[in-house]
């Protein structure tokens, strides 16, 4: 283990963002995916695999007499749980909440002064909010690392670093491959963050599939435009050969402004094993969950279906994450 830490410290990537400074070759805050290089990325999950290896035992050294503060102003099941496994795994104690409305938010003390708060009493703050820009928010003000669990409809760069490891898990790599990220592309923060995470590998060839009214956002397109191949279409058959990936997500009720429009849109794709028969050899199907109808039960049953794999490697990657930044200086 000492050897993984060592390397964790001795990596020296490029800056990429104002929001996490490096000291020892490392963010030290998690925000946004933008901020890793393809070396950070690589780094943590070459970290993952070692933690899935490493004896429980001497994992949980890593952090012992740690405390992670687990900050869940809006509901989370996977993203909650993996972190707070992540970090027992470890030998840190948890703190926190996962219900914003049993806290002093609801006497009106502002993020800011509960993250003054807490950060005397974590050496980690894990937040998910649901505010977009509220974890670089909380970054800007904390002293101690902030690692972002999802921020509105903003980024969720964990998430991403788990699907980027269940990719290479699969595959043995992420260049070349051919991704198709289905459904709710403008709210869906696990998108947004995957595309700007696969702009930084090569000959990477991105399927948006939406209807127009929840197409990706046009600056993320824009930002990634250069370093990946981008199709854009309504249609998921018509290029469900082509597919590695089929990254499906749900349509997100709660972030609709209008109701009716959701109504509307919700069924738009479902998949089932008609489709995915239509689909190439060995291509895999991923989701972030929760799903509500998107894949039909029955999918779960053919060698395709790989989200519930994807969602258990949140365990390692976060692990990975976690003892990353232990002694993060800001």
């Amino acid at each position: 283990m000492k050897g993984l830490l060592k390397q964790a410290k001795s990596a020296k990537p490029k800056a990429h963002s104002e929001n996490s400074p490096k000291k020892g070759g490392f963010l030290t805050d998690i925000v946004s995916i933008s901020d890793f290089s393809r070396g950070n990325i690589e780094l943590v999950l070459e970290n993952a695999a070692k933690m899935e290896k490493l004896p429980r035992d001497r994992k949980a050294q890593i952090l012992k007499n740690f405390v992670v503060a687990s900050l869940f102003f809006e509901p989370s099941t996977r993203t909650r749980l993996s972190f707070e496994t992540a970090a027992q795994n470890l030998g840190a104690r948890v703190v926190g909440f996962a219900d914003a409305g049993v806290t002093s938010t609801k006497k009106g003390e502002t993020l800011s002064d509960t993250i003054k708060m807490v950060e005397n009493y974590a050496d980690i703050i894990v937040m998910r909010h649901f505010l977009e820009g509220a974890a670089k928010r909380a970054a800007e003000i904390s002293r101690r690392p902030i690692v972002n669990a999802g921020d509105g409809a903003n980024q969720h760069p964990t998430q991403t670093l788990l699907d980027l490891y269940t990719m290479k898990k699969e595959f043995g790599k992420i260049d070349r491959l051919r991704i198709c990220l289905a459904g709710d592309l403008k709210y869906g923060r696990t998108v947004h963050s995957l595309m700007y995470a696969l702009s930084k590998f090569r000959d990477v060839t991105v399927y948006l599939v939406s209807p127009k009214s929840l197409e990706m956002p046009r600056h993320i397109i824009e930002e990634t435009k250069h370093s990946l191949r981008i199709v854009e279409t309504q249609s998921l058959e018509k290029y469900i050969k082509e597919f590695d990936v089929l990254y499906a997500t749900r349509i997100q009720k709660e972030r609709f402004p209008d109701e009716i429009e959701y109504e509307k849109l919700k069924n738009v794709y479902i998949i089932t094993p008609e489709l995915v028969a239509k689909a190439r050899p060995g291509m895999r199907i991923m989701h972030p969950l929760p799903r509500v109808n998107e894949i039909e039960p029955e999918v779960d049953r053919m060698p395709a279906a790989l989200y519930f794999s994807q969602a258990a490697n949140g365990v390692p990657v976060r692990e990975a994450l976690l003892s990353m930044l232990k002694g993060a200086e800001k």
